[in-house]
């Protein structure tokens, strides 16, 4: 951000420090609602993350969110300190709102970049590529390939990577290229107008179209898994779904996610008694078709993503066909119902 009123939204302030004068007209106001004001490029539960770590100072001294601001004082900000890339076990939102800078290093990586400008990626994933470094995933991943592709990107926190897929779910996710873009698919995120359809692949007979409405958290038991949680550990969680085509053992669903848990659609089938076909945490039972039982991933693809531009404003989508495995075995099971 420059240190003048004519700043750009999201110029640089992750990359150095600066100085500007609160402005008269915000005499009154908590110091994180001026802020707001003062840097609308970044989103209001940002700036007072960045006033607890105590980025920005006021007349060289940390404030409280809430504390008013009288006009007239010296706001500064400090560059960020480097921090961990790991996302720990608790991260469960599928968007990342941290301020935290990219510290993983660019790996030549092939991706299947299906739009791309200055301002965002759209990125086809394929099925065993793990979308950021983690617990046992420290490198070899998307966010690796695109700082080889766009060094830029080391700049932006997460490589401007807003949403995930699960390593064994394919399909399209959208990255930001500048913070200024990444703030603004955040927002949308959270005011759930982001459109994501996937096609999945359940095992047994879907009765019918429908929505699932019901709490995700952390498992009580096994914790590297997601459940349906009642109460106060479990988090607000809503899936959409209709039917495609039924077969003797399974149901092709599209399903639309209103929120972004983690594994938010295995656990929410599984809990319909539908889990899906190849899953190795909810779903591995014996459906009585061997095609089924050996597919070795999770059958769920993200084919359809709708989003607002972040810089023009306009209404776009894309879309990704289904990768092979997932096409093959569909091809196999609807040729039983077509024989």
């Amino acid at each position: 951000m420059e240190e003048t009123a004519d700043y750009r939204p999201g110029d640089g302030l992750e990359l150095s420090g600066g100085a500007l004068a609160i402005p008269d007209e915000h005499a009154g106001l908590r110091f994180d609602a001026a802020l707001a004001r003062m840097f609308p490029a970044h989103s209001r539960s940002r700036l007072q993350e960045w006033i607890k770590s105590g980025r920005f100072l006021l007349d060289g001294a940390a404030m409280e969110s809430k504390r008013k601001v009288l006009g007239g004082e010296m706001l500064s900000w400090v560059p960020g300190a480097s921090a961990t890339c790991d996302v720990g076990p608790d991260d469960l939102d599928e968007f990342a709102v941290s301020p935290a800078p990219t510290c993983a290093q660019g790996q030549a990586i092939a991706l299947n970049i299906v739009f791309e400008d200055e301002h965002i990626i759209v990125i086809n994933k394929p099925a065993g590529l793990v979308v950021h470094p983690g617990n046992g995933n420290p490198d070899g991943t998307l966010m690796n390939g695109l700082l080889h592709h766009h060094p830029a990107l080391a700049e932006v926190p997460r490589a401007g990577i807003v949403h995930r897929l699960d390593k064994e779910t394919s399909g399209l996710l959208v990255v930001a290229k500048t913070l200024t873009a990444q703030t603004d698919l955040v927002r949308q995120l959270q005011a759930r107008t982001v459109k994501r359809h996937y096609l999945a692949l359940a095992l047994g007979l879907v009765a019918h179209a429908g929505s699932v409405d019901a709490p995700i958290g952390r498992h009580p038991v096994h914790r590297t898994r997601m459940a349906v949680v009642r109460g106060a550990h479990g988090r607000e969680a809503r899936t959409h779904f209709e039917i495609r085509e039924r077969f003797a053992r399974c149901t092709l669903i599209e399903c639309q996610l209103e929120t972004g848990r983690t594994h938010q659609i295995r656990v929410h089938l599984a809990s319909l008694g539908h889990p899906l076909a190849g899953d190795p945490v909810y779903g591995k039972t014996c459906s009585g078709d061997p095609r089924l039982d050996a597919f070795s991933r999770q059958a769920l693809h993200a084919w359809r993503l709708g989003l607002v531009h972040p810089a023009t404003g306009d209404l776009v989508s894309w879309e990704a066909r289904l990768p092979d495995d997932f096409a093959q075995l569909l091809d196999s099971v609807r040729g039983d119902r077509d024989a």
